[in-house]
């Protein structure tokens, strides 16, 4: 049996093959080993997968994750895997890939994550040939989650809200500006905390010209610093996974053709396709 495994910031979707070739789908939080220890992941690992999950049988498990493009970090994931999965080869590569696999297959082009964070890249339909940093959620992470987050954050704390959307957000989570500073830089995974109020811009319909505006720009900020400055990106089809993508799509698209590109494949998860790609495109190959 091998497992499939897509790792964001804030969730992980597995996929389990059996040798009927059976797939059995589950979840779990997600795993940055820029903010999660073996040691931590280990615990989640066994507090979370399925009680009836036959670890000793599964073989061969492919993770993509979060933060695993740097060899001492994909370690980290890489220990904690082969000490929950004793008796599988362990594949780790980046969630980058995960979402270049996921929306090109073999064809090259464009990729992005547009999830609790952002990351892009060129991809020639096996690898990632051009990777612009996104400096992660303190210093870019432009268009993410975790990034309109931070902008309704500071509106909020600021004062810059328009009345009937600060009384939404006060009924809806009761933080006051000190709380909300408080639960960023003295809390653990503000990363997270940040990224949790992109539901609330979805959600919110009494303002809509405020919310769509923070998206709008948050968007138009990712293809500012990031986007536009790939070679040539506008010979590309722009393609991208994650919530955040695919829940603010319509305004995505705008900004996509404001700026000279086409739509292309955007979806929520990778995790089926990346399944695809390994039992029918490169199945021994991560």
């Amino acid at each position: 049996m091998i497992i499939i495994a897509d790792g964001g910031s804030t969730k992980t979707n597995w996929c389990l093959i059996t040798d009927e070739q059976k797939k059995i789908l589950f979840n779990t939080e997600g795993y940055n080993p820029y903010f999660s220890s073996t040691a931590y992941i280990v615990q989640s690992l066994k507090d979370n997968l399925p009680t009836d999950l036959e670890i000793e049988k599964i073989t061969e498990v492919n993770y993509y994750g979060a933060g695993c493009s740097v060899d001492d970090k994909k370690k980290i994931v890489e220990d904690a895997m082969s000490l929950v999965f004793v008796n599988a080869r362990i594949n780790i590569g980046h969630d980058l890939l995960a979402a270049a696999r996921a929306v090109l297959g073999i064809n090259e082009g464009f990729a992005a994550i547009l999830g609790t964070g952002t990351n892009t890249c060129i991809y020639n339909g096996k690898e990632i040939t051009h990777n612009i940093d996104s400096l992660a959620y303190i210093l870019g992470d432009e268009g993410s989650g975790c990034y309109i987050g931070k902008k309704l954050l500071g509106d909020y704390v600021r004062g810059y809200m328009p009345e009937p959307v600060r009384q939404l957000f006060w009924e809806t989570y009761k933080l006051t500006p000190d709380d909300v500073i408080d639960n960023v830089y003295t809390k653990p995974l503000a990363n997270r905390f940040c990224a949790g109020f992109s539901k609330f811009v979805y959600d919110n319909n009494v303002h809509i010209e405020y919310s769509r505006n923070l998206v709008k720009t948050s968007f138009q900020d990712f293809f500012r610093n990031l986007v536009t400055h790939y070679p040539n990106y506008q010979n590309y089809t722009f393609n991208c996974i994650g919530s955040v993508g695919y829940n603010f799509r319509n305004v995505l698209e705008e900004v996509v053709t404001e700026n000279g590109m086409v739509m292309g494949n955007i979806i929520r998860s990778p995790i089926d396709n990346l399944v695809k790609y390994h039992l029918e495109l490169a199945p021994t190959k991560l």
